[in-house]
């Protein structure tokens, strides 16, 4: 039994999970809004909630200190000046895990984790090429539309020199006859 054992191992040892959690509260930080796994967002929320707690005391040791799990610049300043600010009213509880369902491939509990304070974040759904080149043309403004148009009519009016070549059909090589 695991009583009173406080850390989610995540199937890994301690240098990896430390660099996983570390890579997944980075992302947060950067994009708002991940997609993982129930375990893994579960694991991530605290460390995530600290980082906001550094960021909120906004000194320089604090600073230090979130640089030191994140390691990039970057993601600390966004840290410091514009999330911790959203959250300054807060007491707690700065992130939301909301659960998904089963992954398709190895129906592994999914979940997002996100800021509780920052906007929602607007996921575009994946499409293959075919079905995203059918649907562009309607997203596109009406005055959009119509200098797409035109450019096209220009072009097919300029000539047939800028139509792409048709390829040669292959033709079979004829068979040897072995005697």
């Amino acid at each position: 039994m695991r009583h009173q054992r406080k850390v989610k191992k995540l199937g890994r040892r301690l240098g990896h999970r430390s660099s996983l959690l570390s890579n997944l509260v980075l992302s947060l930080i950067e994009h708002g809004r991940i997609r993982t796994t129930v375990a893994k967002a579960k694991a991530t929320r605290p460390l995530a909630e600290k980082m906001i707690t550094l960021a909120k005391r906004g000194d320089l040791h604090a600073r230090r200190q979130a640089f030191a799990f994140l390691r990039q610049k970057d993601a600390v300043s966004k840290l410091f000046e514009t999330l911790a600010p959203l959250s300054a009213t807060r007491q707690g509880g700065y992130t939301r895990i909301t659960k998904l369902g089963a992954r398709m491939s190895d129906s592994a509990p999914m979940a997002f984790i996100e800021w509780v304070d920052q906007p929602a974040v607007e996921e575009a759904p994946v499409k293959d090429e075919a079905s995203a080149s059918d649907t562009a043309a309607p997203a596109e403004t009406p005055a959009k539309a119509a200098k797409a148009k035109a450019e096209t009519s220009e072009a097919a009016a300029d000539g047939e020199a800028a139509a792409p070549k048709k390829r040669a059909a292959k033709k079979a090589a004829p068979k040897k006859d072995v005697e």
